[in-house]
């Protein structure tokens, strides 16, 4: 197609629904989490040298209506593939699907994955193996997503739905239509610092990189504050002297970000800036102060329970040990002197 993000999508007519067949085909928007990205390309890291590619079963959320879909999670799948056949250890397959829903209970079943961007007749046969009743995704389609993992080259994500084709009973397992789908690799604040901190290593000769402090995330974060200002400013300027095409949707979203702008002065946001600092001492101060105290409480219990019998210490620093002695010392010389005056 000319353009990569448009897409065709194809549906068969509604009819009768033949055994084992899907029930729609309707264009999906498939969501992918960066974690089942990162299985994904773990996966093919340690795959064999002999093994062009490898698949896996993808887990996540679906709407009501089949529309959306989440990716969430994955788990590889053992398989063996040659030029004239293809091995899926289903048993395997179905045995983790089964655990993965015991410890996930809101996550389905939604497709499959594979390492390769080629779409062939083995991957029409694993498609279908998904789609089936029972264990597969019937009625929702299965969402196939293909990972690129050369070396050296930018990581290409696609997904696909299927659809039955036209084909004989014999070829009807190994034979369906792939229609790519939207899809986005959508990830949050925490997930994105730890994405930047993954992708600093990457100009390191050893591949490593320590986890900044508080303060350098804090100093890093204005930095960058700041040279968004700077290239707002700069193009702002260049339009204002007419060196830059304007924009109209730019510009709106400009203003717009202004608008949320709190309207308060420089002195009134640095005080409450440094009234939240010392908050935020304070509140170190003390859970550092709760947890020395609470270290210190286990310690002196670990003590006690280590000196055991006889040797535990008692409040006027002696031990309870050389209080019954002397004690059974004392009751023994009474005894004697009422045996001597009877």
């Amino acid at each position: 197609m000319a353009d990569k993000d448009s897409f065709l999508h194809l549906a068969r007519p509604l009819g009768h629904a033949t055994v084992g067949a899907q029930t729609s085909t309707a264009p999906l928007n498939v969501t992918i989490q960066p974690q089942a990205v990162f299985s994904i390309l773990d996966h093919s890291i340690r795959r064999p040298t002999d093994q062009d590619r490898v698949i896996g079963t993808l887990l996540g959320t679906r709407s009501e209506d089949g529309t959306e879909i989440e990716i969430r999670n994955c788990y590889a799948v053992p398989h063996t593939e040659t030029a004239e056949q293809v091995e899926v250890d289903m048993d395997y397959q179905k045995q983790m699907l089964a655990l993965h829903l015991r410890a996930n209970p809101r996550e389905v079943l939604v497709g499959w994955y594979a390492t390769s961007t080629e779409l062939n007749t083995f991957s029409a046969l694993i498609q279908n193996f998904y789609s089936q009743q029972g264990d597969g995704t019937w009625p929702h389609p299965a969402v196939h997503l293909t990972v690129s993992t050369v070396p050296g080259q930018e990581i290409e994500s696609r997904t696909y739905i299927s659809a039955p084709i036209g084909v004989t009973a014999e070829r009807a397992a190994d034979s369906c239509l792939f229609i790519p789908v939207p899809h986005e690799i959508k990830y949050g604040e925490a997930e994105k610092s730890g994405l930047e901190l993954i992708s600093s290593a990457k100009d390191r000769e050893d591949r490593s990189q320590s986890i900044i402090t508080d303060l350098d995330a804090l100093e890093r974060a204005i930095h960058h504050v700041l040279d968004l200002l700077d290239r707002v400013s700069t193009y702002v300027n260049n339009v204002l002297d007419e060196d830059a095409a304007p924009s109209s949707a730019l510009g709106q979203f400009l203003m717009n970000a202004l608008s949320l702008a709190p309207k308060v002065d420089a002195a009134d946001i640095e005080r409450d800036f440094n009234a939240h600092i010392q908050d935020v001492l304070v509140v170190s101060y003390l859970a550092n102060t709760i947890r020395t105290q609470i270290e210190l409480s286990n310690r002196l219990a670990t003590a006690a329970l280590t000196l055991g019998t006889g040797d535990a210490v008692n409040g006027d620093g002696q031990r309870d040990g050389d209080n019954r002695q002397k004690g059974g010392d004392r009751r023994g010389k009474g005894r004697q002197q009422r045996g001597q005056e009877a």
